[in-house]
């Protein structure tokens, strides 16, 4: 029960996955906080999410209701402001840091925007902790599969906020920091599949970069075990990484499509973007061990390894999203186990296959 009686700061804490884990922490799956901080600057996003927690038809779950009227406090603030930063930190037991610039394009036009919030929002946190002696357990970074062998100014940045991060082990031995990295989450708002159906419901196009590009797939509750897993069991500068399947831009596009009579134009590549993911780099994969259904890439710095006895790595080779593609069935078996099909699209999904 690693939220029991704790203060938990959740940064970017009205995004996709940062309301997720809100409402997953206020289940009290992982043990009853103490206080649950929501940090973000969007007031309207806030104010959006508290009313939808007082109306009890939307907090339907009698238990997460009371933990919001009871724990869940709401502050407006910047990752990119140290003094903020500091404000929100010094209260806090665990830090979840879910604030990001995470649009591909939009970071390629503003990469100093994007070095703002991804990266010197990171090094608030550390610095709070560092220079206040906050007496912080752990803090947990969100990172990306872009982050693998960068070729966008998202995943570089998320590249090196896991660098500030891991490194921020060495002279904070009292607070245990680890990242997470995942790819795309079904259905969030950076992902392509909100952007296939809305084409749908206005008669289309679907518009493909390419057709044969592919993409790591999990859900957003995925994302939030991922989350809790690195709380439990992470080491000390590890990166924990969901072993998440992958589809094509094409097949998942098939399968919102379904039967309906709706067209695909194919646009191209867009700025900064790969034809497959990685989220295991070859240079990684040496030291990556396998936990469960996560992969967990050790540290480089020789200072966080210790004198445990070594695990044996696991991978041989890169873990790209090229390696184990679903097929079209399998594409509509993983939709459909989320939710996504055939109820929430247009026509009969399922036609797709005969």
């Amino acid at each position: 029960m690693i939220f029991k009686d704790k203060t938990l700061l959740v940064t970017g804490g009205t995004g996709s996955m940062g309301s997720t884990l809100v409402r997953r922490v206020l289940g009290g799956e992982m043990g009853v906080p103490r206080k649950v901080i929501v940090f973000s600057r969007d007031e309207a996003k806030q104010h959006d999410m508290r009313m939808s927690y007082q109306h009890r038809g939307a907090a339907t779950d009698e238990v997460i209701f009371r933990n919001f009227m009871n724990v869940l406090e709401f502050r407006i603030g910047d990752v990119r402001n140290h003094a903020e930063v500091c404000s929100a930190v010094r209260d806090a037991d665990i830090v979840i840091n879910a604030a990001a610039l995470k649009q591909v394009p939009t970071c390629e036009y503003f990469p100093g925007q994007a070095v703002l919030t991804n990266c010197v929002g990171a090094l608030n946190i550390v610095r709070a902790i560092e220079e206040h002696s906050y007496p912080v357990e752990a803090v947990v970074g969100i990172s990306t599969d872009k982050a693998c062998k960068p070729v966008n100014v998202m995943g570089m940045t998320k590249s090196l906020q896991e660098r500030i991060f891991v490194s921020a082990n060495i002279l904070n031995p009292k607070t245990r920091f680890v990242c997470v990295r995942y790819g795309n989450v079904l259905a969030s708002r950076g992902s392509v599949i909100p952007l296939f159906l809305d084409q749908i419901r206005h008669g289309g196009p679907v518009t493909l970069t390419v057709p044969h590009m592919t993409r790591f797939l999990l859900s957003i509750n995925q994302a939030v075990d991922t989350v809790f897993c690195a709380l439990r069991e992470a080491k000390r500068g590890e990166t924990y990484v969901p072993r998440a399947p992958s589809a094509t831009v094409e097949n998942i596009a098939k399968t919102l499509i379904g039967n309906s009579k709706v067209a695909t134009k194919i646009i191209g590549i867009r700025p900064g973007e790969k034809m497959h993911e990685i989220m295991v780099s070859d240079e990684e994969a040496h030291h990556c061990v396998r936990r469960g259904d996560y992969y967990a890439i050790l540290p480089m710095l020789p200072e966080l390894l210790g004198d445990a006895p070594g695990e044996s790595a696991d991978l041989k080779k890169e873990f790209s999203s090229a390696d184990t593609v679903l097929d079209l069935a399998g594409t509509l078996a993983l939709l459909r186990q989320h939710k996504l099909m055939p109820e929430d699209v247009p026509g009969d999904a399922a036609q797709v296959l005969r």
